[in-house]
Formats: C-alpha cells, sequence, structure tokens
C-alpha cells in the first residue's frame, strides 16, 4: 500500500453505456487533481451489477478514455474479480456482529420509507440480504475538498443499509471501500451525485478498521430540466473521434480560465491543462446546468 503522503486517485465507472459528458467531467477533474499533486490515476471498473451491465460497456469506456489521452497509471481493475476480497470483509463483519442477516422484503419497509431501523420480516426468505448494523443517533460528518462540511444522520436518514444484496450481488457501498483501501487511493474525486453515499463508507471503514481517504465530490452535470445527465436525453456519448471540444467544455465546466485554441493535439491539451489547472477555481457547488459553459460569472462560486 502507498505510504499516506502519495497522492492515488482514481476513477471508477461502472459499465453501464458509453461515457457522457458528466462522466468524462469526474475522470478529467480527478485525472487533474491527480496530476496537480503529483500523485497516480488508476481507473477501475466497477461491474458488480450484472442486470444493469451493458455489453461491450466497459472496453468502449476504456476506448473512450483512451482517445481522450487519460491512461490509467496501473492495469485496470474489475470488481466483478474481486469477489473473495469482497467476501473476507463481509465475513469479518458478520463474525464482529456488525453485519447481520435480514429478511425484509421493500414491501415490510415501506412504512419507514424504506429505511431499515429494525428487522419486521414475518418470515424468512431463501434470499437474504446482509446489511450493516448502523446504531441510533450514528451521526458522521467529514470536510469534502470542495463541498465544505457534509454531515449526514445516517440512522435516520439511511438505517442499516445492504453489504450483499437479496439477489447475491455485491453492493457498491462494501466493494468500494474494499477496493478503495486494497488499491492504496488517498484521495478520492469523483461526481457529487456520490456525496450522500460518503457517510455510509465512512462508517464501513470505521467497522473494518481502515483509514478514510480524503474526499472531494466535483459539481453534478444537469441538462436544462435539472436532471442528473446519465438520466438524460441530453446524456449523449462524447465523441472519442472529436475529443477536444469536450475536453475544452469540461475545462470550462472545472472553472478553469480559458484555454487556446490553437491547441490541437490531445497530448499538448493535457500536458497544458496539467501545468496550468487551479483546483481552487472548481465551483463550490454541488450541480451545474450544462448552460455554466456559458456563465463565466459561477466560474469560482462559493
Amino acid at each position: 500500500m502507498n505510504p499516506p503522503s502519495t497522492y492515488r486517485g482514481r476513477f471508477a465507472p461502472s459499465p453501464t453505456g458509453p461515457l457522457h459528458f458528466g462522466s468524462l467531467l469526474a475522470a478529467f477533474g480527478s485525472w487533474l487533481m491527480a496530476r496537480h499533486a503529483g500523485g497516480e490515476w488508476w481507473v477501475r471498473i466497477e461491474d458488480i451489477d450484472p442486470p444493469r451491465e451493458v455489453a461491450g460497456a466497459a472496453a468502449s469506456q476504456l476506448d473512450t478514455l483512451a482517445a481522450f489521452g487519460l491512461q490509467s497509471d496501473a492495469a485496470i481493475v474489475r470488481q466483478s474479480e474481486r469477489s473473495d476480497l469482497y467476501q473476507a470483509a463481509l465475513d469479518r463483519l458478520l463474525d464482529s456482529g456488525q453485519a447481520f442477516v435480514c429478511h425484509c422484503s421493500r414491501s415490510d419497509l415501506a412504512d419507514d420509507g424504506g429505511v431499515h431501523r429494525a428487522c419486521v420480516a414475518t418470515q424468512a426468505r431463501p434470499d437474504p440480504a446482509i446489511r450493516l448494523r448502523v446504531a441510533p443517533g450514528t451521526v458522521v460528518a467529514f470536510e469534502d475538498g470542495l463541498q465544505g462540511t457534509v454531515r449526514q444522520d445516517v440512522a435516520a436518514e439511511v438505517g442499516d443499509f445492504v453489504l450483499r444484496r437479496a439477489d447475491g450481488f455485491w453492493a457498491y457501498q462494501l466493494a468500494v471501500v474494499v477496493d478503495d483501501h486494497a488499491q492504496g487511493i488517498s484521495d478520492v474525486v469523483r461526481g457529487a451525485d456520490l456525496l450522500d453515499s460518503t457517510p455510509r463508507q465512512i462508517l464501513l471503514q470505521r467497522a473494518l478498521g481502515l483509514p478514510t481517504p480524503r474526499y472531494a465530490h466535483l459539481p453534478l452535470v444537469l441538462d436544462g430540466d435539472g436532471r442528473k445527465l446519465s438520466k438524460s436525453e441530453a446524456a449523449w456519448p462524447v465523441d472519442p473521434a472529436a475529443p477536444l471540444p469536450a475536453l475544452r467544455a469540461a475545462w470550462a465546466m472545472l472553472g478553469q480560465a480559458p484555454m487556446f485554441d490553437d491547441i490541437a493535439s490531445v497530448p499538448i491539451l493535457l500536458e497544458t491543462a496539467r501545468l496550468t489547472f487551479d483546483p481552487s477555481r472548481i465551483p463550490r457547488v454541488p450541480a451545474l446546468p450544462l448552460a455554466a459553459l456559458h456563465n463565466t460569472h459561477v466560474t469560482n462560486a462559493d
């Protein structure tokens, strides 16, 4: 594992479709933060949800990243090949009593808005889930590098959350915590749509006795109707055959000073970006509409 003083970031897409502009912003932003710190940038494919995966999407995403000059500094890791690590962590939590088998169905939890506070199942299920036990009054607060102080009452807002799903697949929260530790990730830079997942991940890190990386959540890109791009008709894939316009647009969305239009190659653009990137210019807001690309007054918002 890397020493604490070493910066190691990552980009971890799920293979549910081609990379769109919001994904590119997260990839480029995390790459810039890593390069600015003189650190490494790794890519991990988070393919633990087969029902949502699209055939060929992982290869397409990696090809697109390569076309944009965003190459991983280490071999690509795929979560689908790491089940033994997740099982070992789950066994530790079960053995310590911090995790438990849960037979509740969604309908059982409907009266509490889907929040699990106590097992209310009336009969055992053949396919129970496994959850982390969250004690009443559990509040997690952390300092986000971009969004400031974040505080969540995990017990009230989330409850006992799933570590292994009833369908047998691993839950994102467990897999990401195990992998970030196993890969020595020091800094997690990602979209603000994952901001409310971070307290759960910190709780899991504490339960497993793992260190907590630094977090920074980039502005989420919204379409004109205020929807996240991955759920929007505006989420057309970025064009790997024409990377420069999308890279310039992502650069602008990250609040950076305008880049020279005469840059005609991806390597030159990335090197210019590496040398001139200023993290303090990234907008300190959870979300930005695509229209913000044309609104210079938002680039240094608090």
